[in-house]
């Protein structure tokens, strides 16, 4: 797993104050989904417009975001999904008196986007880190799929306690992710494509985005979190501050 830091980095933005009432705000979440064992990441390419993207869109009333996130990644590129524990810095706090220690890799936003959506409205957009199902929790979700009324199946989390080493075992030398068709929920999603591409080639077509450093910083942390595991690391050992 190597990385590539080649292209110039987006900066945040200064904090601001602003606020908008329920009216007025559109909550989304976006998803960079990895296939960890052949280094290759999700790339959705619009056959009508004619430009490439990152799933995302809104969540639904009262789902979680990150769940929003895994739907979305599913829906318009037809890769079932589940978010990936990485180690990333953030400022949000370790829960009080938590029965487990407190692990170096978690679940956050990589990224967050303020868009306009129209003159009164603000579109806030979460981007997380995915990776694509292991055949097992594949083949389970299909067979619920099949006894359920067509809903969408929220996957498994990843194991607390698996490694990265360990967590592509599960897959046979040249396994392919399953992709799903027809999985988009309207005719605007019906002319999405969706491709697994060498990350370095998804970064390249994403280009000049904030999606370009989705992909790259969501791999440098995947590298990041095998290296900690190669060195030694693992869930339940207390992490040096």
């Amino acid at each position: 797993m190597a990385t590539s830091t080649s292209d110039r980095r987006p900066s945040s933005n200064n904090p601001v104050i602003v606020n908008y009432d329920s009216a007025h705000l559109t909550i989304g979440a976006g998803v960079a989904i990895f296939h960890l064992a052949s280094s290759r990441v999700v790339v959705c390419y619009h056959s009508a417009d004619h430009y490439w993207f990152l799933p995302k869109g809104r969540r639904d009333a009262g789902e979680d975001t990150g769940t929003g996130a895994e739907r979305e990644g599913f829906e318009e590129s037809g890769y079932r999904n589940r978010l990936l524990p990485i180690p990333l810095r953030h400022r949000q706090p370790q829960a009080h008196n938590a029965v487990t220690p407190a692990s170096p890799f978690v679940i956050e936003p990589v990224w967050t986007q303020f868009m306009p959506v129209a003159r009164s409205t603000q579109y806030i957009l979460f981007w997380y880190i995915a990776e694509t199902l292991p055949p097992d929790a594949e083949d389970q979700i299909s067979q619920r799929s099949t006894n359920e009324d067509g809903a969408y199946q929220m996957p498994p989390p990843f194991p607390r306690e698996t490694t990265l080493k360990d967590r592509m075992a599960l897959e046979q030398d040249g396994y392919e992710p399953v992709r799903h068709p027809n999985t988009g929920v309207n005719e605007e999603e019906a002319l999405y494509e969706s491709y697994l591409l060498p990350v370095q080639d998804a970064i390249h077509k994403l280009r000049r985005t904030l999606m370009a450093d989705v992909v790259r910083k969501g791999w440098e942390a995947i590298c990041a979190r095998k290296e900690m595991e190669d060195q030694g690391y693992h869930e339940g050992k207390d992490l040096a501050t």
